[in-house]
């Protein structure tokens, strides 16, 4: 009884995916001969359920091998059992094949008999089929539920639908919202403190609905006042004025190495993100796109045919499309069938995979009797579905799917499946090693003679690796219209070349090694051996950071920047085959007479030297190691407490995050426009993306005045200049094609991945990424294109494009809500977009024009203009020392972010002022309940709060380091004391903190 269930699920499964396909196996059952056919039955009732033989052999009768020569008496019978069968499976007048949902729950497949009408003529026939009770009570509550989560979703255009994290409702002129921030235990707050803090959260405006103007406004101020501190003069400092609190209600998890806006923002998209990956909703691009697939086998020499061969049928039984008062029409033609089968065929994929434990036990064990050809083949097709692990069958190695948002679900399935991590341990990665040549480390027997550096760096560059030498196709700086291969310095292990070359970092150097070292004995390496071996590449890898240039080297791009045939680049750097390089990564003929762009060319000779002086043994391992360090995140949790302890002393962090959100960050990584558009047509407020659209057009317009109005730049420049602010591509919310499933779906069409390997998805990920990259040499460059996920807490500039991007997932408070006022949203995503939009004529975008290339389109009048006006910025921030660490900020390499900083302030208050002038009427709507605040003072209070956070003091150490963005606390104090309208609208003596007598301005 306990497989019978499990046995009719099979069967329906079978039934319709078998539908559309059968024709040909019918054929085939036609020409055998009655007595092979009864055998064949025979042989699957006995020794699969042989208990319900006859119940059994009707189901198989008439769903699959029903020869065309049965008697008439046969005939009738099948036509009962035809009129009865929806019945044994539940599909009657109470389902709606929309709720059957077979993809999901193999449950979906037994309804309560109790709430169907049966006919008299069926009930001897189904009085040997029961089902659990509770099973079925059980699959009607899961049924129900995503049914009115499916209706929501539907309807999510028209209809409000509210928040997961912040339900707000008036009870009692009280605001009523779940509470999802944490306070430390060892600090509570007080009950005053208490109470405030329960009674908000962080608003998410990515929700279509989640209260009314009144509550969002009430929720928000409470947000505001929670994280200030009244008693710090804002003359004085502002960032402790809006943030004192901050620390106090956020302490740093025990997972980050430092928790901000951003971050907390993060914390709250990944929640939505998870949800959206675990759930077994089917999703609209699913139903639209999916097609019945051929699954690709590896026997084909040994005869078995594939899926599409093996199962096909001429069925005129359909499922009509329906409510729950809707039930089966058979008389459907085949046309109508197979359109309803293809929208359903995701499902069924579906449910086999998530089911495949269950189906699998009663395959395998049917699939060790003696059975004829056809019935092999069938159940080898189902096999290879229902249990997709290697180590228990070969007949299948990839869903053939080209449904991106069921690969993007099914990547983040064998990332978060850690008992099957478990199993297959470090043996993917073991075997891809020796598929490169083996890593000396752990093999005695290694041979250098074997050993060929540039080989293997091309081939780990297929892998989206780039060591020893920086490749990538992408536009040149100088002619933004052409994708041009180009070249430039490695990365290093460590954040940047001072870790390894600064006594003061030499712990960081020591944790390191001893991190290198421990993996390498997880692998496999014996202790000592590990131990040296570690010191040798450690010490290669100083040298190598010796001869690469400093940040501080290469701030003009311009003198870096060498355009020369591949001829002639073998003349300047002979000992490196460049040729041969290329061909590895680019499956086309190259000729010497090929362009390329170059950045390092001393750095190049310098490493050919340095490889010569080398021990081939101590190159490979270096960069074996490279690629290890990241490939072992791809297998199971053995490494994590080693990990750990590497990155505690690096960043200070307290512990690994957990799995999911690591599986969360590598999906939005590498397959972001997929769960983007899950995200997008969930979540997202379309309100928000004509709102931003529209504030950005009054930040350009705020920026030109400013042009207008700048007396260091000359006629001709402020001409070029404004050309190029109306010449800006704004991509703002997300790409329109992640809602058009064809698109969507050919975007991922050259990945494949599997359910349960996750280590083989990570590397299908890694070369699809660089051979689309690598096939850009052959495209024109697409302007048009957007370079990032949907689903990120981020803004970006894109210099050769001259693109700004405001991707969904910043778009939600504190940065924006269409119920804030409007000072609210200059000073957060309005300050944002004037950062990005002054990234176009900063120290590196001034040297774009609109265009996206690089030419000297300004006078020197001018460039000397903003050099010194830039230098003033670079002195300011250089003052600044953080001093918990007691390090000073680098004014050089933070001056693009500043310059940024600055103007984007600027812009966004002009744009906002201009707002109030042109609506005079609205002055009244720009405060909030319970701060007496102007609507000047909240939006230079928004954008202080945009800023708040701690980081540790290790994570501190090495953004100083590495950043070219300036702390949180100095964005707020550098900005801010630059701007005359801050302490016009605060009143701050001059010469206090806040407003000093000589301020620092570029635009």
């Amino acid at each position: 009884m306990v497989l019978l269930p499990i046995t009719i699920a099979l069967i329906l499964l079978m039934r319709i995916d078998n539908m559309l396909t059968a024709l040909r196996t019918q054929q085939k059952l036609q020409d055998q001969p009655q007595q092979k056919y009864s055998s064949y039955i025979d042989d699957l009732t006995n020794n699969l359920l042989p208990n319900k033989r006859d119940v059994i052999k009707d189901i198989i009768n008439e769903q699959f091998i029903l020869p065309v020569d049965i008697n008439k008496n046969e005939s009738n019978e099948h036509e009962r059992i035809k009129r009865c069968i929806s019945f044994k499976f539940g599909l009657s007048e109470t389902i709606e094949v929309e709720d059957r949902d077979i993809m999901k729950d193999a449950r979906t497949s037994f309804l309560p008999q109790d709430t169907t009408v049966i006919p008299r003529e069926c009930l001897d026939r189904l009085s040997s089929v029961k089902a659990d009770s509770s099973l079925i009570n059980d699959m009607i509550t899961q049924l129900l539920r995503r049914r009115s989560r499916r209706t929501s979703v539907d309807k999510m255009s028209t209809d409000k639908s509210k928040t997961i994290f912040a339900e707000s409702s008036s009870h009692g002129g009280k605001i009523k919202l779940n509470n999802y921030e944490t306070v430390n235990e060892q600090n509570p707050l007080s009950e005053e403190d208490a109470q405030l803090f329960g009674s908000t959260s962080a608003l998410q405006t990515f929700w279509n609905e989640e209260g009314t103007k009144e509550t969002i406004r009430i929720a928000q101020a409470k947000t505001m006042k929670k994280y200030m501190d009244i008693h710090i003069d804002p003359c004085t400092d502002f960032y402790k004025y809006a943030c004192g609190n901050w620390e106090r209600l956020h302490p740093i998890p025990r997972d980050k190495a430092g928790f901000d806006t951003f971050e907390m923002l993060r914390e709250n998209l990944d929640v939505v993100l998870r949800e959206l990956l675990e759930s077994k909703d089917t999703t609209e691009a699913v139903s639209a796109q999916n097609k019945i697939v051929n699954i690709p086998h590896n026997n084909y020499e040994h005869g078995i045919e594939t899926h599409a061969d093996i199962i096909k049928s001429g069925s005129s039984v359909s499922v009509a499309e329906g409510d729950l008062n809707k039930k089966l029409d058979a008389t459907k033609s085949f046309d109508q069938l197979e359109k309803q089968l293809k929208e359903k065929s995701a499902r069924i994929r579906r449910h086999i995979i998530e089911h495949r434990d269950a189906l699998g036990f009663v395959l395998r064990r049917y699939k060790r009797q003696q059975a004829t050809a056809n019935k092999r083949n069938l159940l080898v097709t189902l096999l290879s579905l229902s249990n997709l692990s290697s180590e228990e069958s070969s007949f299948t190695e990839y869903i053939d799917t080209n449904d991106a948002q069921l690969k993007a679900k099914y990547l983040y399935q064998s990332c978060i499946n850690t008992n099957l991590l478990q199993k297959r341990g470090t043996k993917p990665l073991l075997n891809l090693i020796d598929s490169l040549g083996g890593w000396p480390v752990l093999d005695p027997n290694w041979n250098a003679q074997n050993f060929d550096w540039l080989n293997l760096t091309a081939q780990l560059r297929r892998y989206n690796n780039d060591i020893l030498i920086v490749e990538w196709v992408g536009p040149d700086i100088k002619n933004s219209d052409e994708n041009v291969i180009q070249f430039d310095q490695t990365s290093l292990g460590l954040p940047t070349r001072e870790y390894y070359l600064q006594d003061m970092n030499s712990r960081y150097l020591r944790a390191y090694q001893l991190f290198m070292s421990e993996i390498m004995q997880k692998l496999g390496a014996s202790r000592d051996r590990a131990i040296k071996t570690a010191s040798e590449v450690v010490e290669f890898e100083t040298q190598l950071a010796s001869i690469t240039a400093p940040a501080e080297q290469r701030l003009n791009v311009t003198k870096l920047y060498n355009r020369m045939t591949l001829k002639h680049l073998h003349q300047v750097v002979p000992e490196i085959n460049w040729l041969r390089y290329l061909s590895i990564l680019q499956n086309r003929n190259i000729h010497d007479s090929e362009e390329v762009v170059i950045y390092a060319l001393d750095y190049m000779n310098d490493l050919v030297r340095l490889l010569r002086a080398t021990e081939p043994k101590t190159v490979s391992n270096y960069l074996l190691w490279r690629f290890v360090r990241h490939r072992i995140n791809n297998v199971d949790d053995r490494f994590e407490d080693t990990k750990q302890k590497f990155y505690h002393s690096l960043f200070g962090r307290e512990e690994s995050p957990q799995r999911w959100k690591v599986c969360i960050a590598q999906v939005n990584t590498n397959m972001g426009m997929a769960l983007g558009s899950m995200f997008v047509r969930k979540y997202f407020d379309e309100n928000s993306k004509r709102d931003t659209l529209k504030m950005t057009h009054e930040l350009q317009q705020a920026f030109r005045e400013i042009l207008k109005n700048t007396d260091w730049l000359d006629s001709s420049t402020k001409h070029l200049a404004e050309l190029k602010v109306n010449a800006m591509s704004l991509k703002i919310g997300y790409p329109d094609f992640i809602l058009n499933p064809t698109e969507l779906n050919e975007k991922y069409t050259g990945i494949r991945i599997h359910p349960d390997k996750y280590f083989e998805n990570t590397l299908h990920v890694l070369l699809h990424t660089a051979k689309t990259e690598q096939n850009k040499i052959q495209e024109s460059v697409n302007k048009t294109a957007w370079q990032t996920a949907p689903a990120i807490v981020n803004a970006y500039y894109s210099r050769n494009k001259n693109q700004i991007m405001f991707p969904a997932g910043i778009l939600q408070p504190p940065f924006y809500h269409r119920h804030f006022p409007r000072s609210l949203n200059f000073g957060g995503i309005g300050v944002v977009i004037g950062h990005e939009l002054t990234h176009g004529f900063d120290d590196k975008g001034r040297l774009f024009d609109r265009n996206g290339s690089i030419h000297k389109w300004w006078t020197d009048a001018s460039i000397k203009g903003f050099d010194e006006r830039a230098r003033c910025i670079i002195s300011q921030y250089s003052n600044y020392t953080v001093g918990e660490v007691g390090i000073s900020l680098n004014g050089e390499s933070t001056q693009g972010e500043n310059i940024a900083d600055n103007g984007g302030l600027r812009q966004a208050f002009h744009a906002y002022k201009a707002w109030l002038k042109n609506n005079p009427q609205a002055a009244a709507d720009e405060n909030l309940p319970g701060i007496n605040m102007t609507g000047e003072q909240l939006f230079f209070l928004n954008f202080g709060q945009v800023w708040c956070g701690a980081m540790r003091p290790e994570a501190v150490r090495n953004k100083l380091n590495t950043a070219i963005h300036s702390p949180g606390r100095f964005r707020v104090i550098g900005t801010l004391s630059n701007s005359k309208d801050f302490a016009r609208e605060f009143k701050c003596p001059e010469g206090s903190p806040m407003n000093p007598v000589h301020k620092c301005s570029v635009w």
